[in-house]
């Protein structure tokens, strides 16, 4: 668990005088950063009783083509690029943004893998 409230320093390095505790909203989870493997999901109990599906490992995309406007189920090969992070590459994680090789060609990412339990892309013209 990661605490997301305000810091007890102030940005000049200065203490602030703390007029409240931490409180269980402001704590933040770990990054759930998907890689390419055999699909596992995991459902996380969050605020207000709401569910999100954390996609842990991933090998298959939602891919629409603008052109005709269908969608299919394909495998997907490779991260090509991510200008988010470089070394998400190397690594084959799979994030919004990120551009992966999939077997009818080279697709965005478009959804939020690691919060929406989906990969969702779109395919690219080259």
């Amino acid at each position: 668990m990661q605490y997301q409230g305000r810091s007890k320093r102030k940005f000049t390095g200065g203490r602030r005088i703390a007029s409240k505790g931490k409180r269980k909203l402001e704590l933040g989870r770990e990054a759930a950063e998907p890689h390419l493997d055999e699909t596992r999901r995991k459902n996380v109990d969050t605020l207000g009783g709401n569910r999100k599906v954390r996609l842990l490992r991933c090998n298959m995309a939602n891919v629409t083509d603008p052109s005709n406007n269908t969608t299919r189920q394909v495998s997907i090969e490779n991260v090509v690029d991510n200008e988010s992070n470089k070394h998400y590459i190397r690594r084959n994680i799979l994030s919004r943004g990120g551009i992966v090789s999939t077997e009818i060609g080279n697709a965005r990412i478009t959804s939020r893998p690691g919060q929406d339990g989906v990969v969702n892309a779109v395919l690219i013209k080259e």
